[in-house]
């Protein structure tokens, strides 16, 4: 069931909640949101049992749950105005090796967990009673590692990356799981790739890769999408060098935000058929020398971004065409932060 939105406290009211994967326990911390970082929720009562990868929210909001590096690999809880709720019994059939990725579908009734080297995603039904049936295995199955595994703005594909050529696979996604998977695209990609992410309209689909190695590959491919890949983008100018580590649209989709491991390590574009001018990179973001997953918020009026490598691992900026002040800190400081992800009020 959809949760109730709204909790109110110290007089304000929060309706999005901010989350962050941690490498150290307890592996999962959310704040609520509200121009700003509010003050962290209790934590779950059973906590997950090692470094959350990544962190996910029910689109209606009333679960989240954690990719993991141990058995069972994947935690999911209920979640209202309260904080988190009782944690769902494991799958029937859990994931075989440490989860990578962890997403919901659109309409909240899917779940899926990308492993490491284990060449296919694991995708069960999902509802309020939590994970169900286990859908068949993608045929032909990725190659090694499963990293970004996520569906479309409606639901109708799901895409995974992949550590072996052709490093990206897309199949029609219908009630009866996988379909036939689409043609690759062209150019060929090189390189592992490590995030994917749709347009807000569905029509451009973007990914992350990790190149040949050299620190001066591009390692950002946007694609057309209809039905399967389109054209290729033009590169961004400057174009993000090292490893790339995460893209996200924002919710208008007319903005794209890519975090990387080389100053300025996170840049973001105006988007509009292509890549436009980068906007100026952020003040503020101290003791980074690699950037992670980044997120905007619903209304598109923040973005926030983690540091793998020195406290306080995580930066939140007000948006509007670019970056504002930073906001202060949030008062407890994540143990380290693997993934970020507001939930979608």
């Amino acid at each position: 069931m959809p949760q109730t939105l709204g909790i109110v406290a110290s007089h304000f009211t929060y309706s999005t909640y901010l989350a962050v994967a941690s490498s150290s326990s307890p592996y999962i911390f959310v704040y609520p949101w509200s121009s700003g970082f509010g003050a962290k929720f209790s934590n779950p009562t059973t906590l997950p049992n090692s470094q959350s990868s990544n962190v996910a929210w029910l689109p209606a909001g009333s679960a989240i749950a954690t990719a993991n590096n141990s058995s069972p690999y994947v935690n999911a809880y209920s979640w209202s105005p309260s904080g988190f709720g009782t944690k769902y019994s494991d799958p029937a059939t859990l994931p075989s090796n440490r989860a990578r990725v962890v997403n919901f579908s659109p309409d909240n009734a899917n779940i899926v967990v990308g492993r490491q080297g284990s060449f296919n995603p694991d995708a069960y039904a999902w509802s309020s009673s939590g994970f169900g049936t286990k859908y068949a295995s993608a045929s032909p199955e990725p190659g090694g590692t499963n990293d970004g595994t996520i569906w479309s703005p409606s639901g109708a594909d799901i895409a995974t990356g992949a550590s072996f050529s052709p490093y990206i696979l897309v199949y029609p996604w219908s009630s009866s799981g996988f379909g036939t998977k689409y043609a690759d695209p062209s150019p060929a990609v090189v390189g592992a790739v490590s995030t994917i992410m749709w347009s807000p309209s569905g029509a451009d689909i973007a990914f992350n890769n990790f190149g040949t190695g050299s620190p001066t590959d591009v390692r950002i491919n946007v694609h057309a999408w209809s039905s399967g890949f389109g054209t290729k983008y033009a590169d961004p100018s400057p174009v993000p060098y090292g490893g790339n580590n995460s893209v996200r649209f924002s919710p208008s989709g007319a903005d794209i935000a890519i975090s990387h491991g080389v100053s300025p390590y996170i840049s973001v574009y105006p988007w509009s058929s292509g890549f436009g001018t980068k906007y100026s990179n952020p003040v503020g973001a101290t003791g980074l020398n690699v950037a992670g997953s980044n997120d905007w918020s619903p209304s598109g009026t923040d973005i926030v971004f983690y540091g793998k490598n020195s406290s306080p691992y995580i930066f939140g900026y007000p948006w509007s065409s670019g970056f504002g002040t930073k906001y202060s800190d949030p008062a407890t400081i994540p143990t380290g932060a693997s993934s970020v992800r507001f939930s979608k009020q």
